[in-house]
């Protein structure tokens, strides 16, 4: 069973997010806040597997809330919530750890899906947004791409690969089959490559690698 707590000013997503998620057997939704200060409170108290994470709130808004959370010695997942998918706050919500974001208007089997995905450490980036995040990322490239790659310098040419599938969004089950690895190695490539990157979660290694410009 999966923990969920839902994070977001407006009631009206919070009832929208309450019904999408009430149904599911595996999915546990244990709490809701309004703002970012209130969820510090509720997380701790009820330490969920997944939190979806508005980003604009009063108070405190999701990007501080994600950092402080993210600073605990056993954080929760956390998916952003956006309605604008090139979000400057959202890609520095990325890079502080968030494991993946999603938008508001996210069909609602893609929506528990992703959060299936996050609570089992998967990233949650869907194609077609990802592709406006590198976008919104373009402008200011060129100076990670030069410490992205010296990063992944420090990689065998066998984590790279892993760490390249990873960033297309794959599976461990999916890359093994691509690599033709097995899963227990994949998993221990990726130990290594989080370790080498200093990566908390495999969307910072697939922002890496896209800042290398190597998919």
């Amino acid at each position: 069973m999966t923990r969920l707590v839902i994070v977001d000013d407006d009631p009206m997503v919070r009832t929208g997010l309450r019904l999408i998620f009430g149904g599911e057997p595996d999915l546990d939704l244990v709490g809701e806040a309004e703002d970012g200060r209130q969820a510090m409170d509720v997380i701790r108290d009820l330490r969920p597997d997944v939190v979806l994470m508005d980003i604009r709130m009063p108070n405190q808004d999701g990007l501080a809330t994600t950092e402080l959370l993210l600073a605990w010695l056993e954080p929760p997942r956390i998916l952003v919530l956006t309605t604008f998918d090139a979000d400057d706050m959202v890609l520095r919500a990325l890079r502080l750890g968030a494991d993946g974001f999603l938008l508001k208007d996210t069909p609602p089997p893609k929506m528990i899906e992703a959060v299936r995905a996050a609570a089992k450490g998967e990233p949650v980036l869907s194609p077609s947004v990802a592709r406006q995040v590198i976008a919104a990322a373009a402008g200011a490239r060129e100076p990670r791409q030069v410490e992205a790659r010296r990063e992944l310098a420090t990689l065998t040419e066998r984590e790279r690969e892993v760490a390249i599938e990873v960033a297309k969004g794959g599976s461990n089950a999916e890359i093994a089959e691509c690599l033709y690895m097995s899963v227990a190695t994949v998993k221990a490539n990726i130990t290594r490559i989080f370790a080498k990157l200093a990566a908390d979660n495999r969307v910072q290694v697939a922002m890496k690698v896209r800042d290398a410009g190597f998919i």
